[in-house]
C-alpha cells in the first residue's frame, strides 16, 4: 500500500516492533507454543509473514473459469441420466462418471457392462460440448473403451472430445488392495491403450494420478503430494518403456488432489503440485508446461451428524481449490456421507461453485495467492517436504514397490494416528459432531441409503479382480476413514438406547453456587456430553446440599457432572460429590482439570474429570457404558 497517499503518511512498522508488542501481551508465555502452529507432518505456520519478494505466479493451462463437475453415480441408468441432465441444465459443464467398480462409488455407481448401458446414462448429453472424467477404479480400461466407442458411434471424432479417461491402476490398487496382474503387465496394457487411442485421434488425458486413496487414509498434504508425484512418474516410465515419447506420455497425464476445509494448506498444496511436477519435467529434459489438476472435496471431512455443516466445509474447500489453481472442481453434496444425494443436495453443490465463479469472480485473478508471504512460505515448505517424501518412495523402488512393501501405508498410518488423537481430544474439532452438536437435528433426505454393509460409512471393496491370465497382486489396502466416524458411533449408541427404552442417556449437571460461577463449565459440560448423544439436565444452581440431593434424585439421570468455579470447588466440591454418591447410584464426573483436590474428589465418588484437551472419546465411551448405552 506504499503507493497510496494516505498510507504514505504513516511509518511502516517493523517485525521487531510487532514482536515487542506481542511479548507484552504474552506476558512471558512461550511464543512458539502460543502463536506458532504445526501440521501433522511437522511444518510450522507462523502467525505473521512479510510480503514475499520475487514470487513467480502459478500458471494454469487456460485463463478461464474452472470446470464445475458433478458426479454421476446412480445405479439406475435412467435416474442417472435425469440427474446428469439436471446438473448440466443447472450450470455444470463437466460430468464425472463413477462406476460401481470404483472405490469412490462406496456401494453405488453406474453399471458399466456395455456401451448400451453407458448410452442410456448419457442420453441427451452432447459429448462434444462438455468435459467428461471417468472414475472406474481397476476397471478403467473397460469403461474407457465403452466411452470412446460410444463417442464414435454418435459420430464424434475423438479429437473433438474433451475427456479424462482416468486410468489409475496404481490408485485403484492402493484403495482396493488388488492389482489385476504384476505391474509390468499392467504398465504394458496402459501403453497399448494409449497407442490405440492416439491412433484413433484421442487428444484428451488417458492416465490419472489420484490423491484420494492417500488422503482418505489420513495422509498429510506432503504425503498426498508425494504419492501423486510418484504415481505420475510411474506412468511416465511405463509409457516411455512401451514406446511412447516422454512428451506424449506427459501430455496423457492429469492429476487429482483433494480439497478440504483447511484453506491455507489446500491452496498451498494445489500450488505446490504445479511446482513439483515442473521439477519432474525439468529432470526429464522436458520444458515444463501447465498440467491439468482436478479437485474433489474431501470425503474425510464429511459428517453424517448435522450434515448441513458440510455445506460450509464444501464451500471453503471449493474456494481453496479454485484459488489454488484447480482446472475442475467436484463438490461432494452435503448429504454424501448419508447415502446417494438427491437433486436438492446436488443443486447446492453446483451453486456453491457458481457463486464462487460468477458472483465472487474468483477465476478472474490468476494465482491470487502469489506474493502473499504466508502462502508462499507454506507452498515452499510443502514442496520441500513432499519432494523428500517422493525421494523416499523412489528409494523404495517407486510407488508400486513401496505399496507392495507396505511402506507408504505405514507412513500414512503414523500421520493418521496423530490425526485421530487430535480429533479425540477435540484439538481438531468437528463442528456439529464433536463441537456444538445438535441433539434435535432433523433428518435429511437421500435418494438411496448406503448398502447395509456400508451403514457406518466404511468403503466397500467393489474392485473385483478382472479375469486375467496373470496372478493378481495383493497388498494391504489403504483404509477410507472419515474423521467424524468415532463420534458418530457414540451418537448411534444413544440412538439405539432411545429406540430400545424410549429415552436417551441423561446427565444431571450439578451446578454449584451462583450463575456466574458455574455457567462457563456447565455450558462446556452440556456441549461435551451431547457430542456423545447424552442429553443434559441443567438448573439454576444450588446453595445447599439438600436441594442438590433432591434435584439429582428427581432428575432420574444415570450420570452426574459437578459444575462450578475452582473457588467453589475448594469449599464445596468434595462434600457435594459425597452427598451425590450417597444419594444416587450414578457415576459422577467433574468439569475442570484435576487439581490438588483430585484424590479427595475420587475418594468422594468422582470417577473422572472433563476439561479442554482431555480424551473426549474415551470419557464419552465410559459415560455411555455406565448409562446402559
Amino acid at each position: 500500500m506504499d503507493d497510496l497517499t494516505l498510507a504514505a503518511e504513516f511509518p511502516t512498522p517493523s517485525r521487531e516492533q510487532w514482536l515487542r508488542l506481542v511479548e507484552g501481551v504474552l506476558k512471558g508465555a512461550d511464543f512458539d507454543k502460543k502463536l506458532v502452529s504445526r501440521t501433522y507432518e511437522g511444518l510450522t505456520i507462523q502467525p505473521l509473514y512479510p510480503k514475499a519478494d520475487g514470487a513467480v505466479p502459478i500458471v494454469r493451462a487456460e485463463t478461464a473459469p474452472w470446470r464445475i463437475s458433478q458426479r454421476v453415480e446412480h445405479p439406475n441408468p435412467d435416474d442417472a441420466n435425469a440427474l446428469a441432465l439436471a446438473d448440466l441444465e443447472g450450470g455444470a459443464d463437466s460430468l464425472t462418471l463413477v462406476t460401481a467398480k470404483a472405490p469412490s462409488a462406496r456401494g453405488f455407481g453406474l453399471r458399466s457392462g456395455s456401451v448400451e448401458e453407458l448410452d442410456r446414462v448419457l442420453t441427451g448429453v452432447m459429448l462434444d460440448l462438455i468435459h467428461v472424467r471417468l472414475d472406474a477404479g481397476g476397471h478403467g480400461r473397460i469403461v474407457a473403451s465403452h466411452f470412446t466407442t460410444l463417442a464414435e458411434r454418435r459420430g464424434h471424432a475423438l479429437s473433438e472430445i474433451s475427456a479424462d479417461l482416468g486410468l489409475d491402476p496404481i490408485g485403484a490398487m492402493a484403495a482396493s488392495g488388488i492389482l489385476s496382474a504384476p505391474w509390468p503387465v499392467v504398465a504394458g496394457r496402459l501403453g497399448e491403450t494409449l497407442a490405440d487411442l492416439t491412433e484413433r485421434g484421442f487428444s484428451g488425458r488417458t492416465a490419472l494420478a489420484d490423491g484420494r486413496p492417500y488422503h482418505e487414509a489420513g495422509a498429510g498434504e506432503a504425503q498426498e503430494l508425494a504419492a501423486v508425484l510418484a504415481t505420475g512418474v510411474a506412468y511416465l516410465r511405463a509409457l516411455e518403456t512401451y514406446g511412447h515419447s516422454l512428451e506424449a506420455a506427459r501430455n496423457a497425464l492429469s492429476f487429482l488432489l483433494v480439497a478440504d476445509a483447511d484453506e491455507f494448506l489446500t491452496i498451498a498444496k494445489f500450488r505446490a503440485l504445479r511446482r513439483l511436477w515442473a521439477r519432474v519435467e525439468q529432470a526429464s529434459d522436458l520444458t515444463p508446461k501447465p498440467i491439468r489438476i482436478h479437485a474433489e472435496t474431501a470425503w474425510r471431512m464429511t459428517t453424517r451428524r448435522d450434515p448441513w455443516v458440510n455445506m460450509l466445509r464444501g464451500t471453503i474447500a471449493a474456494f481453496s481449490a479454485g484459488v489454488g489453481g484447480a482446472d475442475s472442481i467436484t463438490v461432494l453434496p452435503f448429504t454424501a456421507a448419508l447415502g446417494l444425494p438427491d437433486a436438492f443436495a446436488r443443486r447446492v453443490a453446483r451453486n456453491t461453485q457458481l457463486i464462487l465463479l460468477h458472483e465472487s469472480n474468483l477465476w478472474r485473478v490468476a494465482d491470487p495467492a502469489a506474493g502473499a508471504g504466508g502462502f508462499e512460505a507454506l507452498t515452499d515448505a510443502l514442496c520441500e517436504k513432499a519432494w523428500a517424501e517422493f525421494q523416499d518412495i523412489e528409494r523404495d523402488g517407486g510407488i508400486v514397490e513401496s505399496l507392495m512393501r507396505g511402506t507408504v501405508q505405514g507412513r500414512i498410518a503414523d500421520t493418521q494416528s496423530k490425526r485421530q488423537k487430535a480429533v479425540a481430544t477435540r484439538r481438531e474439532p468437528i463442528t456439529g459432531t464433536s463441537e456444538f452438536p445438535n441433539m434435535s437435528e432433523a433428518d435429511v433426505t437421500v435418494l438411496l441409503p448406503f448398502p447395509e454393509t456400508d451403514a457406518a460409512g466404511a468403503q466397500p471393496n467393489g474392485n473385483h479382480t478382472p479375469a486375467s491370465a496373470h496372478e493378481p497382486v495383493r497388498i494391504a489396502p489403504l483404509p477410507s476413514i472419515r474423521a467424524a466416524e468415532a463420534f458418530e458411533r457414540l451418537r448411534d449408541r444413544s440412538d439405539a438406547l432411545l429406540a430400545r427404552s424410549g429415552a436417551r442417556p441423561e446427565v444431571f449437571l450439578a451446578n454449584l453456587g451462583p450463575l456466574a460461577a458455574f455457567t462457563a463449565r456447565a455450558t462446556f459440560a452440556k456441549n461435551f456430553f451431547e457430542a456423545g448423544g447424552i442429553k443434559s439436565i441443567s438448573t439454576d444452581g444450588y446453595s445447599s446440599l439438600d436441594e442438590l440431593k433432591r434435584a439429582a434424585l428427581e432428575s432420574k439421570a444415570k450420570l452426574i457432572c459437578i459444575c462450578s468455579s475452582d473457588e467453589i470447588y475448594k469449599e464445596h466440591a468434595i462434600d457435594a460429590a459425597r452427598t451425590l454418591q450417597e444419594a444416587t447410584s450414578g457415576p459422577i464426573f467433574l468439569a475442570g482439570r484435576p487439581s490438588e483436590l483430585e484424590q479427595g474428589l475420587r475418594d468422594a465418588g468422582v470417577i473422572d474429570f472433563i476439561f479442554v484437551g482431555c480424551d473426549v472419546l474415551r470419557l464419552l465411551d465410559k459415560a455411555l457404558e455406565r448409562a446402559g448405552a
